[in-house]
């Protein structure tokens, strides 16, 4: 916690007690800038800068913090870890493709932290120990086609070892991964310790590392180990069928539902293969959500064999039985549920939609998506009945060459991706003016639109902006096309 007074913009670190001496646990920006480095003396520290504030280090708090951070990231994977004292693990496999990739994975983390106020860096890689390495060290953000020399120019320091362990390297020469690994396997656990191999093959990927997964608090949990190793697909059915039943069993006993369930299997080399699936609102019925997995069964790779599996059911809330069968149910919205989720499963949540017109004579905002089954928040618009609106608009509108007879004509011919068009028929204009009593800015806008068809049938919505250009002319935009 930075003390009152402390201006944002001088030296400030924070302070821990190693036996007898205070050491620098964490320094800020500015303290970086003048020299100042996490593991140095608190008398050093001063000495190079006389004037920077000092806080006690509050390990108990900081690691509190850390795992309401590591909570929220759940919404990213079903396996999340802490990694003490500054870091989160979150095991993308299996689920990256949910949020378009990797890449896209990465910035919505990004995004989550920089909400959350915390300046961060992340990495994705095949190991946990190459992904701590690269994020505290290195500069690229996505190493996938990762080998055992990608690591060779990071500090020896990027493998997760001990002060003592790194400065005894350090002191002898060993200054990065690579130079470690030029030294003779035998040789190294004689000289510094056995900790050092196990930390260097976990990197590389040689050797297994599990994360302790964090469950939270509102969350079920159902799982299954295996005396004998499973790799057929009718196990792995098996096996899920199982596992949903008995989760369905425990959240109705509780009269409750959950909107998000993840199935991780793990295979005996100590990987994982994890499946997600989402419902548009809280579930239990185990036909349907064993049905939603089905459609992923195929992208699990058991590999040498899968040991255990372990089912989890976020987003619990209570769900209390309702009739949906009789007349006067809620049997049409049950089916609407049903298939939303399936077409949000197969394509992704982002992707189902429903769509309520807004009051308002401007296109683009004509229209807003909201929840595919959820009530409207407020009352909509009407839809527009007096002047036909194309099914398809451009965002943002696509600028066009226009020949027209007069201005206030409409086109005889316009110009669009490189081909001209001859307008058959028009219809127009329709003049739309700007919401000069909600922008500012709108005050003098205005657009007329035209309905054209061009002499091969195909139909386009076109407008010209009302302000004019420099040389007195009109810039035209085509909005959009007709069916």
């Amino acid at each position: 916690m930075k003390p009152a007074g402390v201006a944002p913009d001088k030296p400030f670190v924070i302070v821990g007690q190693e036996g007898q001496k205070q050491v620098i646990v964490a320094v800020n920006r500015h303290a970086q800038h003048e020299g100042i480095k996490p593991g140095m003396p608190l008398t050093h520290a001063r000495a190079v800068v006389p004037h920077v504030a000092v806080a006690p280090a509050q390990p108990a708090e900081d690691a509190k913090a850390l795992t309401r951070l590591a909570t929220a990231c759940l919404r990213f994977s079903p396996l999340v870890s802490v990694s003490a004292p500054d870091s989160v693990w979150i095991d993308a496999t299996g689920v990256a493709h949910l949020f378009g990739g990797e890449q896209q994975m990465l910035t919505r983390i990004e995004r989550l932290l920089r909400r959350s106020g915390l300046t961060a860096r992340v990495a994705i890689a095949p190991t946990p120990g190459a992904a701590w390495a690269w994020s505290h060290y290195g500069r690229a953000r996505i190493i996938l086609s990762h080998t055992t020399d990608d690591l060779d120019p990071l500090p020896i320091t990027a493998l997760r070892l001990s002060s003592d362990v790194a400065h005894g390297l350090w002191r002898v020469g060993i200054k990065s991964i690579g130079a470690l690994k030029a030294l003779p396997r035998t040789t190294i656990p004689v000289r510094f310790g056995k900790d050092v191999l196990r930390r260097l093959d976990q990197a590389v990927g040689r050797a297994a590392e599990s994360i302790d997964a964090i469950l939270p608090p509102r969350a079920r949990r159902r799982d299954l180990s295996f005396a004998e190793p499973i790799s057929t697909a009718e196990d792995i059915r098996r096996v899920a069928a199982s596992l949903v039943n008995g989760l369905c069993v425990d959240l109705e006993t509780q009269q409750e539902g959950a909107c998000k369930f993840d199935l991780v299997f793990t295979r005996i080399d100590g990987s994982t293969q994890a499946m997600r699936i989402g419902t548009a609102r809280g579930s239990r019925d185990p036909r349907h959500i064993l049905r939603l997995f089905g459609e992923h069964f195929d992208t699990i790779d058991p590999g040498f064999g899968i040991e255990t599996a372990e089912l989890t059911a976020w987003r619990v809330t209570a769900l209390f039985p309702t009739q949906t069968a009789a007349e006067g149910g809620d049997q049409a919205n049950h089916d609407l549920a049903v298939l939303v989720d399936v077409l949000a499963n197969r394509t992704g949540a982002q992707n189902v939609y429903r769509v309520e017109p807004v009051a308002t004579h401007i296109p683009e905002r004509a229209v807003r998506n909201i929840d595919p089954i959820a009530a409207p928040t407020e009352a909509p618009g009407a839809w527009p009945t007096a002047w036909p609106r194309p099914l398809h608009l451009f965002a943002p509108p696509e600028p066009v060459e226009v020949t027209a007879l007069m201005p206030d004509y409409p086109p005889a011919q316009f110009s669009w991706r490189g081909r001209m068009r001859k307008v058959r028929i028009a219809d127009g204009p329709e003049r739309i003016f700007g919401e000069w009593w909600q922008r500012a800015g709108e005050a003098t806008e205005s657009r007329d639109y035209f309905r054209v068809e061009d002499e091969n049938g195909e139909r386009y919505w076109l407008f010209r902006d009302g302000r004019m250009t420099a040389d007195r002319n009109y810039r035209w935009y085509l909005h959009g096309l007709f069916p």
